[in-house]
């Protein structure tokens, strides 16, 4: 008896069963947290107001490139969750109390849960986290870039 097709077939049943859990950012029943340790929750018209009053904010979009087709919003800076770590930040945020906002698609998304526990984790101190992101931006239909 070969035990190879046996092996085959539980190799293909666990795919079936842990894939489901193993993508980056699957969207298909998460919703994020309501709020994220070490970072203030906003909305689109309070990041109006803090890039009206901060000369130095810093939007990073935590979303994968072909995301970005959709757009994005305008001023912000492409770092995709997966691409976050403290070297990273550093290039584009060397102080680390500068004020930075994280977004990405929406609650559905968890690209900038992640990027926001990272930059808290690697020390950022002034971290805001727009979760409705760019599903609330289109919405409200505030101006995008492409």
């Amino acid at each position: 008896m070969n035990p190879l097709p046996g092996k085959i077939l539980f190799l293909i049943f666990s795919l079936q069963v842990l894939l489901p859990f193993a993508g980056p950012a699957r969207a298909d029943n998460y919703l994020s947290p309501d709020s994220i340790d070490g970072s203030t929750k906003i909305n689109a018209e309070t990041l109006i107001e803090l890039a009206l009053k901060i000369d130095d904010l810093v939007i990073i979009d935590s979303r994968i490139s072909s995301d970005l087709r959709q757009g994005f919003i305008t001023g912000a800076q492409n770092l995709p969750d997966t691409q976050t770590d403290c070297k990273t930040l550093a290039k584009i945020i060397p102080d680390k109390n500068t004020a930075v906002v994280f977004y990405c698609n929406g609650p559905k998304c968890r690209r900038s849960d992640r990027a926001v526990v990272i930059a808290r984790d690697c020390g950022y101190k002034n971290i805001y986290w727009f979760r409705g992101g760019f599903e609330e931006w289109q919405a409200k239909k505030y101006m995008i870039s492409k």
